[in-house]
């Protein structure tokens, strides 16, 4: 158990640095469109450009790892994100910027769901949802850093210099995991992209579960990544405090990823439904509020939320689809990611008419109606997996 405990360590450690590489730029957006003279909506087209590679690049690394193994993908994917979190330090203009942010998230996309994928098979059932929640726990706490983190850089330099911290942070981290991760053996013998996906396109109860992650990843990255204006508008503070503030949204995601093993066993089917309340009344709080301690509520709940939802799902995912976990991750992601890059995109065009604290209302409602299906879906599959059981 030791080893398996350095292993979600380590991992953990490169989750939490890439997670906060993405996560950085919510505070970061006001320094960068100063600097590159942007707009917040043509700036947030870096954010767009991330998650849209990282959720396109998914579907080509979760067959990838099933092929050759999961630790050499997430190796070769952790150096790449490393020097081209570095060379993001140099972008000139938005063109660059846009190009060294989707080459970030094409490698990252190595990282988080194959890496998730890499930890649902190495733990028995049992164990499974603790250990991706401790995962994601070191995964989320990397966004919580990552805004004060971004912030204080940004504040007493430069908004490269965090990306500089991150890359090379990053490049060290993976140089270890070369040395210390043993290889795990390949799921699949051929490596056939459409074959790969051809039972989970087949797969209704599957395709429902994932396209309701698309629509988490909408209202909570593409809301998240104005956070930082948001506060900025409301309170007026500088970058280094708007980061520490923005901070209690991953402190939220920490806290939820430990307490939802012990939580979920005693709802039940009614944890998902909780998650979207907590979600409805955080999002809303957001969206009226200028109490700033208030608003730290909100942020910390926001983080609860998102937590609760995507931990639930993503090993849900995985269950409906036991023998290609790989693959089931890569849609996992793909719909998280791409539901960010279009909330992002939509809300970027929002904002142009509206209030910024307009989106932050409208996620409040989408978070409520996504938890209620989403808890449907996944009570219906647990219940049909009890009964097959008590057949067999």
């Amino acid at each position: 158990m030791k080893n398996k405990n350095r292993m979600i360590t380590v991992l953990g450690l490169m989750a939490f640095l890439a997670n906060g590489d993405n996560y950085a730029a919510a505070p970061l957006l006001i320094n960068i469109s100063k600097d590159l003279n942007l707009t917040i909506s043509a700036a947030a087209l870096s954010v767009t450009a991330y998650m849209l590679a990282f959720g396109v690049f998914t579907l080509l690394f979760g067959p990838l790892s099933d092929r050759y193994g999961k630790v050499k993908i997430i190796n070769i994917a952790a150096l790449g994100t490393a020097i081209f979190s570095i060379l993001g330090t140099f972008a000139f203009n938005l063109p660059s910027l846009i190009f060294f942010r989707a080459m970030n998230g094409a490698f990252g996309a190595g990282i988080f769901p194959v890496t998730i994928a890499f930890i649902g098979q190495s733990f028995e059932a049992k164990n499974r949802h603790k250990a991706i929640a401790s995962l994601m726990g070191l995964m989320f706490l990397g966004a919580a850093t990552a805004t004060a983190i971004g912030g204080f850089l940004s504040y007493f330099g430069s908004w490269r210099m965090v990306y500089m911290t991150y890359g090379i942070s990053e490049l060290i981290v993976a140089i270890i995991m070369l040395k210390m991760l043993e290889r795990d053996t390949p799921q699949n013998t051929t490596l056939h992209l459409i074959k790969a996906y051809k039972d989970p396109f087949t797969n209704f109860n599957f395709l429902r579960l994932v396209i309701t992650i698309f629509f988490v990843g909408f209202c909570v990255f593409g809301t998240f990544t104005y956070s930082g204006k948001l506060l900025k508008e409301i309170t007026g503070y500088n970058i280094l405090a708007v980061g520490l503030i923005l901070s209690l949204f991953g402190v939220g995601t920490v806290v939820g990823s430990k307490i939802a093993p012990k939580l979920k066993p005693k709802l039940k089917h009614g944890f998902l439904v909780l998650a979207g309340l907590i979600g409805l009344i955080s999002l809303l709080t957001l969206s009226i509020t200028q109490n700033v301690w208030i608003l730290s509520i909100g942020l910390i709940g926001f983080g609860l939320a998102f937590i609760f939802l995507q931990s639930t799902l993503v090993s849900t995912a995985q269950e409906m689809l036991p023998k290609a976990r790989g693959t089931a991750m890569s849609l996992a992601s793909f719909n998280m990611f791409v539901g960010g890059a279009v909330g992002t995109s939509f809300n970027g065009y929002l904002i142009k008419t509206y209030p910024v604290s307009t989106i932050f209302r409208n996620a409040s409602i989408i978070i409520l109606i996504v938890s209620i299906i989403a808890a449907f879906f996944v009570t219906r599959f647990e219940n049909h997996a009890k009964n097959s059981n008590q057949l067999g």
